[in-house]
């Protein structure tokens, strides 16, 4: 046996990630030692040559990360210092700031899932789909998701810095979150009453109610049938059941909410290439079998969320209104290495819908492919990434509390007093003398033009009605100083000044309510 092979067995037994007998029954593999043998004739040049001293242990972790990489972003390698703090964490009391973060497939930086209603991260001001570009100043380039955790992770009341970059937005932002103990009800409305408490019907006159999923934790589906039989009682007689930018959560809860809508038949399975197959189905007698119901997905849906649309659509007791969603179907094991001072999580299992299809979005997988879940034919409803953004904002608002309502996000640039010569700033207040406008609408409009001062020059709006056209920049002079090159025509009028951009119109809500409406109108 080559020398190379016998210092690759050596060097890897020696770190306690290697078993012989357990790996390959004592049997040598001449190509896999060729294998071993060539990464540690890598790291022989690497120890001898590198700039700096590095110890073996840690080449082999990177490599290990490396490898998990280029598999998919949920498979990562835990080393034993982290392993040590994740378990550490168990055991107290540790805050977060209530993001779920993924790998951007294009630019491999830390992308926000969802952030979670009511959290740090929600109040100030993060969204989902927003790319995280800096964690405390560390570029999230190459991060996983499990470090992203890590790092996001800590005692509550400390502060970390996250520099996001918003969908539909040319300039990241820099925003300092505090980190709490994260505990959010995943039941939430459209609106709130002025009690702060949600009202779930979203159209009285006809009886139909608005919910909103926001994860899928342990006690979703018991809340969720607390509130539907409270609106039942009140004579709810369809449902809209809005899953956008939820992340997911738990298997088992996203088959117990399932299991309220669904008498009988498969909900979802797992399979694997080493792992036994398991099938999950519906219980008898669901307490809402009948009722109309209509399922909200977008880009940002995924895992648990994709699991009950998939499993509704597929039984055709549901419609699907909205996008395609995120394409996140996978199973993750845990598995202990050096003695279970580290682990490895790997990808060991798919989730497939009760049609057989896969739910998963593999990497380089195509549009034609299919994976996550569709609207209904006729039903698809997409947004730009300045709509989306715009609807991000409006449903921020709805969901903080009443006397809360239109105070900036913490996330926003202090509002600075307008200088004498702004007038783009004077127009806001004017709008609400001239027009008579309702505090909510001048209100709007102030927030518009807050978010249009940060966006960058090309991606402005208009001035509001009413606002004094910006002054022109004086003619050029000629080179003496003198005069002015060219004189302005006197009877040129300034253009117009545009109405700003409306309350933003939820579009796939408006497209939902028409669904379930045509459910309960009479049949001829």
């Amino acid at each position: 046996m080559p020398r190379r092979n016998y210092l690759a067995l050596a060097m890897i037994a020696s770190m306690g990630l290697f078993s012989w007998e357990a790996t390959y029954g004592g049997k040598p593999r001449d190509e896999m030692l060729e294998l071993y043998g060539l990464f540690v004739d890598a790291v022989e040049k690497v120890e001898v040559n590198y700039v700096r001293p590095v110890s073996r242990r840690e080449l082999l972790e990177s490599a290990l990360e490396g490898m998990l990489q280029q598999l998919d972003p949920h498979s990562t390698f835990i080393n034993t210092s982290e392993w040590s703090q994740f378990r550490r964490q168990l055991e107290g009391r540790f805050g977060g700031i209530g993001i779920q973060v993924d790998v951007d497939r294009e630019t491999q930086r830390l992308r926000v899932v969802a952030p979670m209603v009511g959290t740090p991260a929600y109040e100030a001001g993060v969204l989902a789909g927003d790319q995280i570009m800096e964690i405390d100043g560390q570029s999230s380039e190459g991060m996983s998701p499990d470090r992203a955790v890590e790092v996001l992770t800590g005692r509550p009341g400390t502060p970390v810095k996250l520099t996001v970059l918003h969908e539909g937005i040319d300039e990241p932002e820099t925003v300092t979150i505090t980190r709490a103990i994260i505990e959010v009800p995943s039941i939430l409305g459209d609106h709130r009453k002025p009690d702060d408490q949600w009202d779930f019907f979203i159209d009285k006159d006809k009886k139909i109610a608005y919910v909103r999923i926001s994860s899928f934790v342990r006690d979703t589906a018991e809340d969720l049938k607390k509130v539907l039989d409270q609106l039942k009682d009140q004579g709810m007689r369809g449902l809209v059941l809005d899953l956008r930018d939820d992340p997911g959560g738990l298997l088992s809860a996203a088959i117990e909410v399932v299991d309220l809508f669904l008498d009988r038949g498969e909900i979802v399975s797992t399979k694997g290439r080493n792992t036994a197959p398991k099938t999950y189905s519906a219980s008898k007698d669901s307490p809402y079998g009948d009722l109309p119901l209509v399922v909200m997905v977008n880009q940002n849906s995924a895992s648990a969320s994709e699991i009950v649309s998939a499993a509704l659509q597929d039984h055709h007791r549901a419609t699907i209104v909205g996008q395609r969603s995120y394409g996140k179907g996978s199973v993750q094991n845990i598995f202990e290495l050096d003695d279970g001072n580290s682990v490895l999580k790997l990808t060991v299992a798919s989730y497939y819908r009760p049609s057989g299809e896969n739910i998963h979005r593999f990497k380089n997988a195509r549009a034609t492919d299919k994976w996550g879940v569709s609207p209904d034919p006729g039903c698809e409803v997409k947004l730009t990434p300045t709509e989306y953004h715009k609807w991000a904002i409006a449903r921020h608002d709805r969901d903080r509390a009443v006397g809360h309502r239109h105070a900036p996000a913490p996330s926003t640039k202090p509002e600075t007093k307008p200088e004498p010569d702004r007038d783009r700033d004077k127009s806001t207040a004017e709008a609400g003398k001239d027009t008579k406008q309702p505090a909510r609408e001048v209100e709007h409009i102030r927030r518009a033009l807050e978010i249009n001062r940060e966006r960058a020059p090309g991606h402005r709006q208009t001035p509001a009605p009413g606002a004094k056209p910006e002054a022109k920049p004086e003619p050029a002079r000629d080179k003496d100083g003198d005069k002015p090159k060219a004189e302005p025509a006197r009877d040129q009028k300034p253009p117009a000044a545009k109405r700003p951009d409306e309350p933003f119109v939820d579009k796939p809500l408006e497209k939902a309510l028409e669904v379930i409406r045509g459910k309960l109108a009479p049949k001829a």
